[in-house]
């Protein structure tokens, strides 16, 4: 497996055009403030979030394939080793570390360190069960089924209290 240059995500973020953070925070807050509003099912508002990350995924590849220059991944642990360092950074700004193998080398955990999309974000009781950041696990899904890796991706959230 070659290794995943780590400054290559820094310089592709470093000259993609990008709106300000706090507006996509923002902006991403109304998203899901409406979901709830229309969907009124905690469950549905899941379901609406993975998918939309799953239409922006089958998108974003096209952009990650131009403009990262990245040579065809080998297989699994590399592709997700360009995901974690690479197009997280592309697109969000951040890394992730790539732990938790399986032995057939299958599964992993991609763990943010820093998720930019819980900025200013508090969440009322009434919304127990939803998973804020579900469409980060869709955009790597369909990402991942437009380069022919079906996969499953499950979005788990841990806090800093029980870390």
């Amino acid at each position: 497996m070659a290794p995943v240059a780590p400054r290559s995500g820094d310089a592709i973020f470093a000259n993609v055009e990008r709106v300000n953070a706090e507006l996509f925070t923002l902006t991403y807050g109304a998203i899901v403030r409406q979901l709830l509003t229309d969907l009124e099912e905690v469950e549905e508002v899941n379901k609406q979030l993975d998918q939309m990350g799953y239409n922006i995924g089958i998108r974003l590849i096209d952009e990650f394939l131009a403009k990262s220059n990245v040579s065809r991944c080998v297989d699994f642990k590399e592709t997700a080793e360009v995901i974690a360092k690479v197009g997280l950074k592309m697109f969000l700004g951040v890394t992730a570390s790539v732990t938790n193998w399986d032995v057939e080398g299958t599964t992993c955990s991609l763990i943010l360190e820093d998720n930019p999309l819980v900025d200013f974000v508090e969440l009322p009781d009434t919304c127990q069960g939803l998973y804020y950041c579900n469409i980060l696990s869709g955009v790597v899904r369909g990402a991942l089924e437009m380069v022919s890796l079906i996969s499953r991706c499950k979005l788990i959230i841990q806090s800093m209290e029980d870390a």
